[in-house]
């Protein structure tokens, strides 16, 4: 079965494509999520020119949570809107995305792994954003107190519903994932991917079993966070810019990550990465695609040109042998 979609259509020859696990599935090598700057207080043209420069460049994928924002939810309205004003006529090559698992309204109801709160979920984000299905739903995190096989059979519930087409899953460790396979594919649920956290600078999957796992049962693994919250850039090799994340939001990078020891580690990888003739950033992306367990990568934007300079790595994914020693060896 080939991995790789070759494409005739314009749009889509900027990018490649990879087969979801073992599945039919086809994600693009490079997806958009919309984790950031997708909520209230938000540049709404800013987002359109994203998504229209995403769609333009072959990036058919677009990722959401029921908690996106902020405020929570508001990163599906204004993606739905999106839809209904521009995108609507390409619904059908489109990959949508969206998650529940973490906490999104009061109550006993609105949070963890619960049949309750999944599938209420998952009604709340398709009215949202103006949708018949999803064509991928996750739980978005393990629970430690709900049994996996009620979780599990929520997503099945889900499929079979037609209010989502694959289930998929995130932030789940090795063994749990292994669980859950066995637990889908008894109900014969279409389970096809894992989201999880991973870079250079963060190897769990590595450590927790989740990569070898995801390969062993032939499942996907898309990764978010490739550029560790902006340390994998050359944004802080200067400084703290003003505009940065870290002075933007601080609650998901702090100047405390900002050690010597870490910056010293950027500029040795930016020193590769030019070697290379890559930004940093390219070729942290690059490094991810380059393992065989990865389908595809999250990225986040704030501005049409980050997306064109990503796609754009899909050039040089190719590494030697000492240059991923080299990265090892950096950043360990």
């Amino acid at each position: 079965m080939p991995n790789i979609y070759e494409a005739n259509n314009a749009r889509y020859q900027s990018m490649k494509y990879n087969r979801c696990g073992k599945s039919g599935l086809l994600l693009p090598m490079i997806s958009l999520g919309l984790w950031h700057n997708f909520g209230d207080h938000d540049d709404y043209e800013n987002m359109r020119q994203m998504c229209f420069t995403a769609f333009d460049h072959g990036i058919t994928h677009f990722d959401l949570a029921n908690n996106y924002g902020p405020a929570p939810g508001s990163a599906e309205i204004n993606f739905g809107r999106i839809l209904r004003e521009s995108l609507h006529p390409y619904r059908d090559e489109l990959i949508i995305s969206t998650k529940a698992g973490y906490l999104m309204w009061d109550g006993p109801y609105g949070d963890w792994g619960s049949r309750k709160y999944l599938l209420a979920s998952l009604d709340q984000s398709l009215s949202r954003m103006g949708l018949d299905y999803v064509d991928i739903f996750y739980h978005h995190r393990m629970d430690p107190d709900t049994p996996l096989e009620e979780s599990m059979m929520a997503l099945d519930s889900a499929v079979k519903s037609g209010k989502a087409l694959y289930a998929g899953i995130s932030n789940y460790d090795g063994p749990h994932l292994l669980e859950a396979a066995r637990i889908l594919e008894e109900l014969k649920c279409p389970f096809v991917i894992n989201q999880n956290r991973y870079s250079i600078f963060d190897r769990t999957v590595e450590a927790n079993g989740l990569r070898d796992a995801a390969l062993q049962e032939g499942k996907g693994l898309i990764v978010y966070s490739p550029l560790a919250q902006g340390l994998l850039t050359d944004k802080y090799l200067g400084g703290v810019p003003a505009d940065s994340r870290i002075r933007r939001d601080g609650r998901f990078l702090t100047t405390d990550a900002l050690t010597p020891h870490r910056l010293e580690q950027i500029r040795q990888l930016n020193d590769l990465a030019l070697e290379r003739g890559q930004t940093l950033a390219q070729m942290a992306i690059c490094w991810l695609l380059q393992n065989e367990a990865v389908t595809s990568v999250l990225i986040g934007a704030s501005r049409p040109e980050q997306i064109v300079e990503n796609v754009e790595t899909l050039s040089s994914v190719h590494f030697t042998q000492e240059e991923l020693n080299q990265i090892d060896q950096i950043s360990h």
